[in-house]
């Protein structure tokens, strides 16, 4: 059965894009693997130290279709500059707000960087937005997306949620990646209406100093049981697991693993990825890809 069956609410043209997504390219079986490179403009060139090939976009658009993801994400002037070479070879998700870590980040809310109308007119497959749960800038935050999720039900665009625990309220509930925090941004995804949420994956241990709130403060879970939780809070909008920074390759693909056994859609994997030169990039990313069947 498609996943896409579960899924008859959208749009015909969300359903298209996401079919592309989920069947065309990629692990091609209802899973979806994406290579993000949004790090540039969140990050800075910092990122890019890892090996001399990596600041190059033109490296991670050779990984994407090499080592046969199911899209690229990126802001608009990549895109424009970069996918031309590359048109119809790789879906394309387009970030359409970011923005830098220069700023006191207490209060985050990210502009728009680009539109649902650049999506349709670069040919893009899916939009990206970053929404900070729990920031003191949500009110700003909800109203700009509620503008987008306009947009994209009128062009038949699938929104694709960076959806991030942020602020010190967060803070002081156990911390950005502990399970209340990301289960609460997986519900706030499904409640405004993402077609597909990128989250983190649920720590075990909360932020040191914080207490999470009851009644997750009294779970005992191991990483697929707390995996499968926020999947199941996402309801019918599918989940991706980010890899965050780098880290070892058997702890990446010990929490993969345990994402995919859980019942996540797929895996939103960058740094872990292209911080890698280009034999390891290729041979973790076919490892990930037997993972996904």
């Amino acid at each position: 059965m498609s996943v896409l069956d579960n899924l008859q609410h959208l749009s015909l043209g969300k359903r298209v894009r996401l079919h592309r997504l989920l069947y065309e390219h990629g692990p091609g079986n209802g899973k979806m693997m994406i290579l993000p490179i949004d790090q540039g403009l969140e990050h800075g060139p910092v990122d890019f130290f890892a090996h001399d090939e990596c600041g190059n976009p033109e490296y991670q658009f050779r990984l994407a279709i090499e080592g046969g993801y199911s899209g690229i994400a990126l802001h608009l002037g990549l895109a424009e500059k970069y996918a031309p070479k590359y048109a119809g070879k790789i879906p394309i998700v387009l970030k359409i707000n970011g923005k830098t870590r220069i700023p006191d980040a207490s209060k985050p809310v990210s502009p728009m960087t680009g539109s649902v109308e650049d999506a349709v007119r670069i040919g893009a497959d899916a939009v990206g937005y970053t929404l900070y749960v729990g920031s003191p800038n949500q009110v700003m935050d909800f109203t700009q997306f509620r503008k987008l999720k306009e947009d994209a039900e009128r062009f038949g665009m699938p929104i694709i949620m960076w959806a991030y625990p942020r602020g010190e309220d967060i803070d002081k509930k156990g911390g950005r990646d502990s399970l209340y925090a990301i289960d609460y941004a997986a519900r706030v995804a499904d409640e405004l209406g993402a077609d597909v949420v990128k989250l983190n994956i649920p720590e075990v241990h909360p932020k040191s100093g914080s207490k999470q709130p009851s009644p997750y403060d009294g779970l005992d879970l191991s990483l697929e049981e707390r995996v499968k939780k926020v999947v199941k809070t996402a309801g019918k909008t599918l989940v991706l697991f980010s890899g965050g920074s780098k880290t070892s390759e058997e702890d990446l693909l010990l929490r993969a693993k345990a994402c995919i056994d859980a019942g996540a859609t797929g895996l939103i994997f960058g740094r872990n990825i292209w911080q890698r030169e280009w034999d390891d990039a290729l041979a973790i990313t076919r490892k990930l890809r037997a993972l996904m069947g």
